[in-house]
């Protein structure tokens, strides 16, 4: 077990969460998560099979395709920048009002990707404001992840963290589900011509109702008790970006590398594998939407699975077992879907999707536990956001470079295996659990309170000692 920061005056052992705000807490987190990746994924559904001839006319099916994953792309390049943005106001003001706003950003650019005019209305600004509303959605889910993964695990009885920080995390395969569930009754209620005209708009405009809901939830739960502590010890961080920089550096770095494998494995299934299918398998577009809600199925439960099963043998364990299976199954996972057999594909996107989330269920407690309570919104957001960029937000672009270029998935499963190895190797330099983040395990043994000298920078100082 990790270090405990003590609890600070001003927080009251009688403070401690009750079994209901916990649920509510949780009830939040998983549904504004899933609402979020709902509108993140429902950009990947479209990138690859609308936005091409939509917004990037060209005579080359490919050119477009490769178009539109690029403004998928962009998403990612926003996805850091609302990291830090969001990290250093929810490290100063508070997670929850993070969590309105970046709801307010994803929902609101999602929306009006829906009543965005195509390249034929009015010609290159349609791109244009495509990809400027691609870049708020990546603000949006970038500041998204941290706040919703400090809220359940602040939250969360001391052993059961890695469980209660995988309700964010179960939302992504939620909203893999919710968007492409929706794709595939608006392509089945509609004629081919009807949804490329206009239906193909329903999907993003529904997201505003969505967006209600989960504001709703959001606005019904208290601050963490976490940043309660922080708020109350007076030792709130001027800056904390720079904090995390000059003395969480290179555990900033390391957590980044691991958390590559994950995302990247998550958009080739999601993403890329439409378009993969499709046009390179010729699979129906049904048939591939969905295998991939099946997948996602599978993806919901094994990362419940990997949560509790890290909770009882380590989170460390966990995930190196599943960055492991990720450098061993990257052949024998494109092997199996190149066989263009339904049932084969399944079993291929199943076992590594176990891989994954053998490395998504601990992540979200292990991440938030590498840092202070007085950074860890900035600390954990950086980490997260510059593993998702880099593993997760080109994958579908150099997957489908690397096809163009080499007529071959052996490219693609190379570079699934080098990702793989990366997070192996990074995890196993990592020295997780230096901060318990669990409200219970900062309650000082005797339940009483410490003096006020603050115990985020008397842990950070005992352990740099």
């Amino acid at each position: 077990m990790g270090n405990q920061e003590p609890l600070l005056a001003g927080v009251e052992k009688n403070d401690t969460p009750t079994a209901k705000e916990r649920r509510k807490v949780l009830a939040a987190s998983f549904i504004g998560t899933a609402i979020e990746w709902y509108d993140f994924f429902l950009y990947g559904a479209a990138a690859a099979l609308i936005f091409g001839p939509q917004f990037f006319p060209t005579t080359d099916p490919l050119t477009g395709t490769l178009a539109a994953f690029a403004t998928f792309a962009v998403g990612f390049i926003a996805r850091p920048i609302g990291g830090v943005l969001m990290g250093h106001f929810g490290d100063r003001v508070g997670r929850k009002s993070m969590l309105l706003i970046s709801m307010f950003l994803m929902g609101g650019a999602t929306v009006a990707i829906g009543a965005l005019p195509n390249y034929a209305a009015i010609g290159v600004w349609a791109p244009i404001l495509l990809v400027t509303l691609r870049f708020l959605q990546g603000l949006g889910v970038g500041g998204e992840w941290g706040g919703a993964v400090l809220m359940a695990v602040e939250y969360a009885p001391r052993k059961s963290r890695a469980l209660y920080g995988s309700f964010p995390q179960m939302g992504l395969p939620a909203g893999i589900i919710l968007s492409n569930l929706v794709f595939i009754a608006v392509t089945s209620i509609f004629a081919k011509d009807v949804f490329q005209s206009w239906g193909w708009r329903l999907p993003f405009l529904m997201s505003g109702a969505l967006i209600i809901v989960a504001l709703y939830l959001r606005l019904r739960i208290q601050e963490s008790p976490s940043f309660k502590q922080v708020k109350h010890s007076g030792e709130v961080e001027n800056n904390p970006l720079k904090t995390v920089i000059t003395r969480h550096g290179m555990t900033v770095m390391l957590a980044g590398a691991v958390s590559i494998a994950s995302p990247a494995i998550g958009y080739i299934y999601s993403v890329y594998m439409l378009s993969y299918g499709t046009g390179v398998l010729g699979l129906p577009q049904p048939t591939m939407l969905w295998l991939i809600v099946l997948a996602a199925v599978v993806h919901l439960v094994t990362v419940y699975l990997g949560a509790t099963l890290s909770d009882r043998f380590g989170q460390k364990r966990l995930f190196t077992l599943g960055a492991a299976l990720v450098t061993l199954w990257a052949f024998p996972f494109f092997a199996l879907i190149n066989t263009a057999n339904p049932g084969l594909i399944l079993l291929a996107f199943a076992v590594m999707l176990l891989a994954q989330s053998f490395m998504a269920g601990p992540q979200a407690a292990m991440i938030a536990e590498l840092f202070p309570s007085t950074v860890r919104y900035s600390g954990a957001s950086i980490a997260y956001q510059i593993g998702s960029i880099l593993g997760g937000g080109f994958a579908p672009l150099i997957a489908t470079s690397l096809y163009a270029t080499y007529k071959s998935s052996n490219p693609i499963a190379l570079y699934l295996l080098i990702l793989g190895a990366l997070s192996l190797g990074s995890i196993l330099l990592l020295k997780v659990g230096r901060y318990n983040a669990s409200y219970e395990a900062l309650q000082q043994p005797d339940g009483s309170q410490a003096n006020r000298i603050s115990g985020n920078r008397a842990v950070e100082e005992n352990r740099r000692s």
